[in-house]
């Protein structure tokens, strides 16, 4: 793929032009103000949390001389919108999952999640270690971007279905919501698969526009009420096993900035990250058992669904292998994915399984 169509389709078409209206950053007294846009509703459990966060600490670390202006999906653009705004410069940042920007480029996908790809842990482990962050801003820069990771789901549920899958066929002609690469690969499966934005997945999935849908996970998932539409759900999913979410400041309002307001952005996301992935683990237990207890069916997928799952997965990785800057984003991956759960397995691995065991 040629980087230069990806910066005409992004940063020179699309919701660009609608995104025209925004005002520029205001300065007042040397403080300036700076707009982020988000692919969040208001109030949008976790995720709405996690850029309202980031959002806070800038402002707060900065004394106020960066005043961090948050708006919700579709308070100044849409959700998916978000990135062609900040990219063209209508907008200075914004919070969301990159891989609803594969469209821009499909490497953005491995700053969310990849299917069958990297847990929370091992996604940190990689960008901070193994050379992630660094293949991140080089794909901004094709963009105007810089972005951080700012977020994380952990891993994310498979999801609610209005009937139960007891086979691959099962998904042939489903309506199902799947966002990134998981999504393609639930196509090559038959599905028909369309990406909703979250604030829109609930009044989709009761009014039979969709037959099933992923969110995140128990806690957002009972949050959203889907529970009130159906009781299939499935716990573990193969698409999302740690998403992250990113912030990204226009590269020439980030270059603007002085090197200490670049950092306090650095580690405001970098806190951030951590700290929403903590929020969603410490309610996804509690939230799971009251969904249980309104009388959700918890499942999991049998054994040819996950074959199935492997099969489609690594095709639609395949297809993009052609992209070198794909196949290098891909390979670092999968490389720092091999080596942290190698020790994985050996150590946390064999004692959580020894724990549970003990403990009855």
């Amino acid at each position: 793929m040629d980087r230069r169509s990806f910066l005409k389709k992004s940063a020179l078409g699309g919701s660009a032009a609608a995104a025209t209206t925004l005002a520029a950053p205001a300065y007042a007294q040397g403080k300036r103000t700076l707009t982020m846009v988000t692919s969040w509703g208001r109030g949008l459990a976790g995720v709405f949390d996690s850029a309202q966060r980031c959002a806070d600490s800038i402002t707060t670390m900065s004394d106020g001389n960066l005043n961090v202006e948050i708006k919700a999906a579709g308070e100044l653009v849409g959700a998916f919108e978000v990135f062609d705004a900040v990219s063209s410069g209508q907008a200075d940042m914004y919070h969301a999952a990159d891989y609803y920007f594969v469209g821009q480029h499909p490497g953005y996908a491995f700053f969310t999640a990849v299917p069958f790809g990297m847990t929370a842990q091992e996604l940190v482990n990689w960008y901070y270690h193994a050379g992630g962050m660094q293949l991140h801003d080089e794909l901004g820069e094709i963009f105007g971007l810089k972005s951080f990771l700012a977020g994380n789901t952990g891993a994310q549920a498979g999801g609610w279905f209005s009937k139960e899958i007891n086979s691959p066929e099962d998904f042939n002609g489903l309506k199902f919501r799947m966002p990134g690469l998981g999504g393609e690969a639930l196509g090559k499966l038959g599905a028909s698969v369309q990406n909703i934005p979250g604030s829109e997945v609930y009044q989709a999935l009761s009014s039979g526009a969709l037959d099933g849908t992923e969110w995140i996970g128990p806690w957002a998932d009972e949050k959203a009420g889907f529970q009130e539409i159906t009781k299939t759900y499935y716990t573990a999913g193969f698409h999302e096993p740690g998403a992250g979410l990113s912030l990204a400041t226009n590269r020439e309002v980030y270059d603007s900035l002085s090197a200490a307001q670049q950092k306090i952005i650095e580690i405001a996301a970098g806190e951030c990250h951590q700290w929403n992935l903590a929020q969603f683990l410490a309610n996804n237990g509690a939230a799971l058992q009251r969904l249980q207890a309104a009388g959700v069916k918890v499942l999991e997928f049998p054994q040819p669904v996950w074959d199935a799952f492997g099969q489609a997965s690594q095709e639609v990785l395949d297809q993009y292998m052609g992209d070198d800057l794909f196949k290098r984003i891909h390979d670092s991956a999968m490389t720092s994915m091999a080596a942290s759960s190698a020790w994985n397995n050996l150590s946390s691995g064999v004692y959580t399984a020894e724990r549970d065991r003990v403990r009855g």
